[in-house]
């Protein structure tokens, strides 16, 4: 690479990064930790303002930073040799802050990074793959980093970006719209079409050689539109025209290494059986719902149970459903503590549904020996006392939700 070249790039992405507009304070922002001799990496979903985060990081420590964006084809073509271009520009700049997005897209970058810091820097990256990240962390950077998640606007996030308040009109657009910043902005469905389709393409079939994506595409369409239901790896291969299981599953784990799904075990305590028993499917933000889903009726129960999904996901990985005989209750929390948060999810509770629901809350209050269980709802308050269990029912929208999340998940 030219070093003129890389000049150019680097002088019309600073110019694209100081257009950005007002740009809201992220709730993560006072967790990231001001500690130079280790570098910082937030990871997260393309787009979900992972960048954003690290300049208000920098500009609150009143650091002058350095930026590249790893992700631009005019990078195409950068290798490992070109670092020493990239070094003669930082000693231009004068600056000890870089901040590098999307690191994964560089060769050897971890090497690189531990040269910095070596050298004084304080290093900000981003990255888009949790796994491609993790397996290059434990090279150079081993004990050198701290790693912070990201995920699209919160509920919370969402209602200070909007000017709105807490409440059901509220939720309900938030899970209909998720939390993309860019397409809060702008409203349009082609931002996150084109989100899905750069993370398909760019991110899984070139990063992974994939020929077949029409195949890929048909898995993620479907499993989207079966978001929040259960679903076995073994059976999907018939769905999307796929005959080995082997590729199926190497599909999903990209999918969730991308951030754009997760798989949810059934509880046990045993591994094997986990691994054994369907899994409970969720996306990371609603509003990929709406874009890509074959549905042509909204699932709303699925949606709310979605968004107490990645509520939870924010604050923990340790995140379980559980079945027995008499019944089935949606998140089992951080069990391995002794003491899991037991929740409950629907639309409303009916005459229809209260006895199915309430049974599946109560029996895993039996199996892990719970006293109390939560049942999260569009807009229904209750309390219920039962067999010495007491099951409050609350709105998702209330703020009780989340201070439920914040005392029990910390």
């Amino acid at each position: 690479m030219q070093l003129a070249d890389l000049r150019e790039v680097i002088r019309t992405q600073k110019a694209q990064a100081g257009k950005q507009t007002a740009e809201l304070p992220r709730d993560i922002l006072p967790d990231l930790p001001d500690i130079q001799a280790y570098a910082l990496i937030v990871t997260g979903i393309r787009r979900c303002g992972k960048s954003t985060l690290l300049r208000q990081f920098a500009r609150r420590l009143r650091s002058k930073f350095f930026y590249l964006n790893f992700d631009d084809l005019r990078l195409a073509d950068f290798t490992a040799r070109d670092f020493p271009l990239l070094d003669s520009l930082i000693l231009e700049s004068g600056v000890k802050t870089l901040l590098l997005d999307e690191i994964q897209m560089a060769p050897r970058w971890e090497a690189y990074a531990r040269q910095k810091l070596d050298e004084g820097f304080q290093v900000l990256l981003t990255g888009s793959n949790a796994a491609l990240l993790s397996r290059e962390l434990g090279t150079k950077l081993t004990g050198r980093h701290i790693t912070k998640e990201l995920f699209p606007f919160s509920y919370r996030e969402f209602l200070r970006f909007a000017g709105r308040q807490a409440g059901v009109k509220s939720l309900d657009q938030y899970l209909q719209d998720g939390g993309f910043p860019e397409y809060l902005k702008t409203k349009r469905l082609e931002v996150l079409n084109q989100l899905q389709q750069d993370i398909l393409y760019r991110d899984i079939a070139v990063r992974y050689g994939l020929r077949d994506v029409a195949s890929l595409k048909r898995l993620f369409v479907y499993l989207v539109s079966n978001a929040a239901h259960l679903i076995s790896p073994s059976k999907l291969t018939g769905v999307i025209g796929l005959r080995s299981h082997t590729t199926v599953l190497e599909y999903l784990s990209y999918f969730e290494e991308a951030y754009l799904l997760q798989l949810v075990p059934r509880f046990a305590w045993s591994v094997k059986k986990q691994n054994l028993a369907p899994k409970k499917l969720y996306v990371s933000d609603t509003g990929l719902l709406r874009s890509v889903s074959i549905s042509f009726t909204p699932d709303l129960g699925g949606l709310l149970e979605n968004f107490v999904f990645n509520e939870l996901r924010r604050r923990t990985r340790d995140i379980f459903y559980f079945a027995d005989k008499t019944g089935e209750c949606d998140f089992i929390v951080e069990p391995h503590g002794g003491n899991p948060l037991c929740l409950q999810v629907c639309l409303e509770l009916t005459l229809d549904n209260r006895d199915r629901e309430i049974d599946g809350l109560l029996s895993a209050l039996n199996f892990f020996k719970s006293q109390r269980g939560w049942i999260i709802t569009r807009n229904t308050r209750d309390a219920i006392v039962l067999a010495g269990r007491r099951i409050e029912v609350i709105p998702a929208w209330d703020k009780r939700f989340l201070a439920l999340l914040s005392n029990s998940l910390k």
